[in-house]
């Protein structure tokens, strides 16, 4: 890879290298552009563009090497989830950047040289600074589509001409020649099980300021013909919202995309209606909503009756176990059509924790498995995983023990606190010492510092003033 030497050595030729850069910033930032001429500012721009693409690929080289370090260093996973602290990235991103760098950087043999990448030019075109991120998603995706009959020759060829492209053209085109030559590799559209099972995939988009998602991705033949079956039932005048269709008067105003919409609605209703889709951690398959009773109480007037005016200002949203954000409006829908809990129910669970002296939230010792009722609470207290920064849902967490169950802990429900897999796992392993703080929420550190909570899942913590976010920068 180029000079090699003592890893002091190379510490110290790196960091003089990023001191160097740093300093070359410093003079652009201060030096004033305004009397170059635009087209000293096009030059400007197009070197600027590949130093950051430059950059890009020397960051993949690392991500690599963290995941895999050449110099038979342990990765430890400790320090590949401090990048998420470090870089201001989501964990999300961290692990695309990853999975990335596998495809992109030489692997590691068992025994012998090292091998090429998964994607050798592509690799090159990256180190060299000659592609961006929207050039790779392209070639990445043009790859990925074709289907298993496609040889590894045609496909090794397929990627030299799609990057060769792509160090000369914009990203869009590069996706139109990707189609291309899928056309011309596969004339007849075979397709197998095995290239629909690896293409099948929705993509839930993140909500936005009106509460609604976008839905995008592919389903299999299997799939689309349950889903016809539905849509097929939700015809003009047939399963309206808000009881419509009792009116046989009514004319159905919804547009065939508003069908699609509700037909795919009331097949999810149905099934979580049903109680037969198993358990999900010590709770039937269900959807939790936390909210608080005199928020409750304050809109519920307004949705029984039409007449009454919604308080203003409206009662601030519920919050979903996956982390969203539900209108009291429809909470009140949802409830009206619920039963309580009961274990064996696949309804929706309503709990109110008013009086809990009756309900056997404090196990002690008796028990190491946190009840459902347990559960609960911690969905309305934590909503998610409580270390910092994490952004996993409460749907997605674990059940963490503070102190750990293994050191004595107590399996009652004010030492019971959400945490994902992941760091539940480092947790348990040592590498995060939790404690309970004064506010009755869970605190973690490292031992470098005091314990930090989380305020990712309680966001109005940071905008009315609350306890300041951890310092992410050691500092």
């Amino acid at each position: 890879m180029g000079h090699c030497g003592s890893p002091e050595q190379a510490r110290e030729r790196i960091n003089a290298a990023l001191d160097a850069i740093d300093a070359a910033h410093t003079v652009l930032r201060e030096t004033s552009s305004d009397v170059v001429g635009n087209k000293f500012r096009v030059d400007v721009a197009e070197r600027l563009e590949t130093q950051d693409r430059t950059n890009r690929g020397l960051m993949y080289r690392f991500f690599a090497e963290i995941a895999e370090p050449p110099d038979g260093s342990e990765s430890i996973p400790a320090e590949r989830d401090m990048l998420w602290a470090r870089l201001r990235v989501t964990p999300r991103e961290v692990i695309r950047r990853f999975k990335l760098a596998a495809r992109i950087r030489p692997r590691r043999s068992l025994t012998g040289p090292p091998l090429q990448p998964e994607l050798p030019e592509l690799a090159a075109a990256v180190e060299a600074g000659a592609v961006g991120e929207d050039h790779i998603r392209a070639v990445c995706h043009a790859i990925d589509v074709l289907p298993a009959c496609v040889s590894p020759t045609d496909a090794t060829d397929a990627e030299r001409t799609l990057v060769w492209h792509a160090t000369k053209l914009d990203s869009g085109v590069v996706t139109k020649l990707g189609l291309r030559i899928a056309d011309y590799l596969n004339p007849d559209g075979l397709f197998t099980d095995a290239d629909r099972a690896r293409r099948r995939g929705l993509r839930l988009g993140p909500q936005g300021p009106d509460g609604m998602s976008r839905l995008s991705g592919f389903l299999d033949p299997e799939t689309r013909a349950h889903f016809e079956a539905i849509e097929a039932a939700v015809r003009p005048g047939r399963h309206q919202p808000d009881g419509a269709e009792q009116d046989p008067e009514a004319r159905d105003e919804r547009t065939p995309a508003q069908r699609c919409h509700d037909a795919l609605k009331l097949g999810l209703e149905t099934a979580i209606a049903s109680g037969k889709l198993g358990v999900h951690r010590g709770h039937p398959v269900t959807v939790v909503v936390t909210t608080t009773l005199a928020e409750l109480n304050q809109a519920a007037p307004a949705v029984v009756d039409g007449s009454v005016p919604m308080p203003a200002p409206a009662p601030a949203p519920a919050t979903t176990g996956g982390g969203s954000r539900l209108p009291m409006s429809d909470l009140i829908r949802m409830a009206a059509r619920a039963i309580h809990y009961a274990p064996a129910s696949g309804r929706y669970p309503q709990a109110v924790f008013d009086d809990h002296t009756g309900r056997p939230l404090y196990l002690g010792r008796q028990k190491r498995v946190a009840s459902a009722d347990q559960r609960l609470i911690c969905y309305a207290r934590d909503r998610g995983c409580t270390r910092p920064d994490c952004l996993e849902s409460g749907y997605r967490c674990e059940v963490h023990h503070s102190p750990d169950w293994a050191r004595g802990g107590r399996t009652d429900a004010d030492k019971l606190f959400f945490a994902c897999g992941c760091d539940h796992g480092g947790a348990s392993r040592g590498e995060w010492r939790t404690e309970v703080t004064g506010s009755g929420r869970l605190g973690w550190t490292r031992g470098s510092g005091p314990p930090e909570i989380n305020h990712a899942h309680h966001p109005d913590e940071l905008l009315r003033g609350g306890p300041d976010p951890p310092d992410t920068n050691g500092g």
